[in-house]
């Protein structure tokens, strides 16, 4: 299916898609169902009410599988798939059942460059097409390099948007307020800057910036109290997950966990006056994507966990207590390179194997 760019997988009956029996995957007190299969480096899955889901591919393909068929739905903007840029994100709108209203992030082409952007669209009843499509954000261009987007899109029980930004590879950017780079911004679901951005009314810093001082957040999640959380990429050591604060400078590349590809040091080293310690860090390195923290719907002794997507690793970790801890990793066949990781209306756990070009339903 050529229009797929190299969809040529199968869609499983555990999810309510297509009609095509899959085997589920054993593990200790988890099942594990592939839903779809064969897909070319998928970044993100939007399950859909009633059944179904929205994936993106990074190649700059959005996908409607549902009722049977899988559709290449049009729309979408034009794409730079330089590097790790591409189409990203996609997250249902929190009334998506009456507006059709869902939120994109994705790679926008900027001069020579490119840069993080989100854009709110309809789709269409039948699923073929995005419809009034409008640009919210784009990060402030000045990076051309094909790195760190982060571009996770999360609307707040509020109806404002987080939308994460990496640093664009430009360390020294992820300090500097007049950039978006390395920042976690909020915007309207209109695009404006609302009223109680922390930064409001400063000449200094943009007024977008929610929190600044991260390196490449991929991972994003609302806690069950309303709280933002992100995981990001450290460089050699020093992974994190970050509970997000109005105003917050999380330190990078000042402090950090982990040192430079070189082996060098980097900054002034792990605490410094002023600026976040995570909640919890990794070293050596596991590449976590993917947050989602879990409702409990299906298994109420998860409720509140957060769980986090290995793309070294391969693994799913859970993190629970108070420290943040990392109490279990979920390995399986299915865990290779874990990009997303999101919770269904009926409680099972859906993620990206991009590893295995698939997308997996898990039940707790």
């Amino acid at each position: 299916m050529s229009i797929l760019k190299g969809f040529s997988g199968v869609v499983c009956s555990a999810g309510m898609l297509l009609g095509v029996a899959c085997a589920p995957a054993a593990a200790a007190d988890i099942s594990i169902t592939p839903l779809v299969t064969g897909l070319d480096t998928p970044w993100a899955v939007a399950p859909l009410p009633g059944g179904g889901a929205l994936i993106t591919l990074k190649d700059g393909v959005l996908l409607h599988v549902t009722d049977g068929t899988v559709t290449e739905v049009a729309g979408v903007p034009p794409v730079a798939t330089r590097g790790q840029g591409g189409l990203l994100d996609v997250t249902l709108a929190a009334d998506f059942d009456t507006t059709r209203t869902v939120f994109i992030t994705y790679s926008k082409p900027q001069g020579s460059g490119s840069g993080t952007a989100l854009i709110r669209a309809d789709l269409s009843t039948d699923g073929t097409r995005l419809e009034d499509v409008t640009e919210l954000f784009a990060m402030k261009p000045g990076s051309s390099g094909g790195r760190h987007f982060g571009s996770r899109v999360v609307e707040a029980r509020d109806g404002t948007l987080f939308v994460t930004i990496g640093d664009r590879g430009d360390r020294p950017s992820a300090q500097d307020t007049l950039r978006h780079n390395g920042s976690v911004v909020r915007v309207t679901r209109d695009g404006q800057v609302p009223a109680d951005n922390p930064f409001v009314g400063r000449a200094d810093v943009l007024p977008e910036i929610w929190s600044f001082g991260h390196r490449n957040p991929q991972g994003a999640g609302l806690d069950l109290q309303g709280n933002l959380w992100v995981s990001e990429h450290g460089a050699r050591g020093g992974d994190e997950v970050n509970a997000v604060k109005a105003g917050a400078n999380y330190g990078w590349p000042v402090i950090s966990y982990g040192k430079h590809y070189s082996g060098q040091k980097i900054g002034e080293g792990t605490a410094k006056a002023g600026m976040e310690q995570p909640a919890l860090y990794w070293d050596p390195s596991m590449a976590p994507s993917g947050l989602l923290v879990y409702s409990g719907k299906l298994n109420p002794d998860w409720r509140g966990d957060i769980l986090v997507g290995s793309l070294k690793f391969d693994y799913i970790a859970r993190l629970d207590g108070t420290p943040l801890t990392e109490v279990e990793q979920i390995e399986t066949n299915e865990t290779s390179r874990v990009r997303d990781i999101v919770e269904a209306p009926d409680g099972s756990i859906w993620f990206i194997s991009v590893g295995n070009g698939a997308v997996y339903r898990m039940v707790p």
